[in-house]
């Protein structure tokens, strides 16, 4: 199933490469619960002599649920991605972060002209910029054989979607990390169908964005984007992870919103932490910064 929640695949579940196969085995043959049976109309079987409950844990969501269970829930969201992406032979990623409150409606006149504060001039431009962007790097870089720097974004609308609509533009995969929010987030159309994921926690998201990242893009967003931006910007500054090259689209929202001069002025961080980041207002900008980043080498172009 495509989009599926990653602890209600089934197929997944009964993979021997997890341990959730092994604990609910165990959790077959041994739990007699009668209660449990009832509610969840297990049959009743005779098994050595013994009465047991054929009960499918696999089906059993509200045995999923269990707080003993979380590990294995994260577990699902860590191994159902990696072994999916490892699978489509997706070697890297170039994740995009932006507000999901720019979309492709600013465009119109209408409402660059104040209808929607957010569509004013300053703004309105940053969803085409992400779709061009994203089309530039897919084009550039996707083709036959393993794909390298596949853009990855949150899944939803906005900035999210431009990117992925970008990649799709040109024919090129594109990956998306969908999230269960108490306002459901919809995955975009553009996101390539096998590679939609939904997660259940947002550290095991997190992992997910940086563990094969070349680079990180962030346009103008909200408490999200500035979260996600700033988690890399600590990685990178504490270095626990190598060197990637930190793009910022549009110096008027970040010059304003964080006062990076600031706080190296008054030693809250070193001045060459403000060498982690490049603000840019282009793709190609973006693009070229990537590549011209002292510790990446962008590999050649895939498509022939």
């Amino acid at each position: 199933m495509i989009g599926v929640k990653i602890r209600e695949d089934s197929r997944f579940i009964n993979d021997d490469f997890t341990v959730t196969n092994i604990v609910v085995e165990r959790v077959r043959k041994f739990r007699m619960d009668k209660k449990l049976a009832s509610q969840t109309s297990d049959v009743e079987t005779d098994v050595d002599g013994l009465k047991v409950f054929d009960w499918n844990p696999y089906e059993d969501l509200g045995f999923m649920e269990r707080e003993e269970l979380r590990a294995i829930r994260l577990q699902m969201d860590y191994l159902k991605p990696e072994l999916t992406l490892l699978d489509e032979d997706v070697r890297s990623t170039i994740v995009v972060f932006g507000s999901t409150r720019l979309t492709d409606t600013c465009d119109t006149p209408a409402m660059q002209s104040g209808a929607a504060p957010l569509c004013q001039k300053q703004f309105g431009h940053y969803y085409k910029e992400a779709r061009r962007f994203s089309s530039l790097v897919s084009q550039k870089y996707q083709g036959d054989g393993p794909d390298d720097y596949v853009v990855v974004t949150g899944g939803g609308p906005g900035i999210m979607e431009a990117a992925n609509r970008g990649a799709y533009d040109v024919g090129a995969r594109s990956i998306g990390l969908n999230i269960s929010l108490p306002n459901e987030q919809k995955a975009n159309p553009y996101i390539t169908p096998e590679l939609n994921f939904h997660f259940r926690y947002f550290g095991l998201r997190k992992l997910h964005f940086v563990m094969r990242a070349k680079a990180l893009v962030a346009f103008p967003g909200g408490f999200g984007t500035l979260d996600e931006v700033f988690d890399i910007l600590t990685l990178l500054q504490t270095k626990k992870i190598d060197p990637i090259p930190v793009i910022l689209f549009g110096g008027d929202y970040w010059n304003r919103v964080i006062d990076f001069d600031f706080l190296a002025k008054v030693g809250f961080i070193n001045p060459e932490d403000l060498e982690l980041f490049t603000i840019v207002e282009t793709a190609e900008e973006a693009l070229e910064s990537i590549c011209g980043h002292q510790t990446l080498v962008c590999p050649e172009s895939n498509r022939t």
